[in-house]
């Protein structure tokens, strides 16, 4: 059963923001581009990996010409630790020509534009648009859609459904830090295989079937 009551809600975001007062992307960097790099060489990579690769290839590749140019070889050697590295080489590579063709180099502040460039779906999209920019997006990773099917804010389990459930019922200017708290809530207590239910802050509030006492 979804508890999607106004009151309900304005709890868990109290708490939330209480919990985790002051949030960020974890992921590296000095400009949106970079971001849009880093964004993409996390899918299935954590953070902390994708920062300990960035650190040594942004030295080495810093705009999106060097990106485009550099040889495909070059970059999945600096990129093969984040996993499924050709991919991902082929997706920035093609990335960064489009953004030098189409947007003179420049990295693009809306999500229709950001959702043509290879490699870049809804989520990447709008997490560049929050931190890079500050522009409200609802970021849906495995940790919010999770924890948003734990609290029953929505029965989806498509990522833009879950987006889209969840933009109707969070006040927009919340949107940004709403969703890194439940990354951050979900990295730290609601954990997918053993979530941490005895100290959890929203304990009263989930009547999530695999909850333990």
């Amino acid at each position: 059963m979804l508890k999607k009551n106004k009151d309900r809600i304005a709890i868990i975001r109290k708490i939330l923001k209480a919990t985790f007062p002051n949030v960020k992307t974890r992921l590296r960097y000095r400009n949106p581009f970079e971001l849009l790099v880093a964004t993409i060489l996390s899918a299935q990579c954590t953070d902390k990996q994708v920062n300990s690769v960035t650190k040594d290839l942004f030295n080495k590749l810093k705009t999106p010409e060097d990106f485009a140019h550099a040889s495909i070889e070059t970059i999945e050697k600096l990129i093969r630790p984040t996993g499924f590295f050709r991919n991902k080489t082929r997706n920035i590579r093609k990335c960064a020509a489009r953004l030098i063709e189409k947007y003179n180099g420049d990295v693009p502040k809306t999500l229709d534009e950001l959702v043509t460039l290879p490699g870049v779906g809804r989520k990447t999209a709008n997490v560049v648009l929050g931190a890079a920019f500050g522009i409200p997006g609802i970021v849906v990773d495995t940790h919010v859609a999770r924890i948003s099917k734990r609290l029953g804010l929505t029965e989806n389990h498509d990522p833009i459904k879950i987006e889209f459930d969840l933009m109707k019922i969070i006040p927009k200017n919340e949107w940004n830090d709403l969703c890194l708290q439940l990354i951050y809530f979900g990295r730290s207590v609601c954990k997918a295989r053993k979530p941490g239910c005895s100290p959890c802050p929203l304990y009263d509030l989930c009547d999530f079937e695999g909850k333990t006492s």
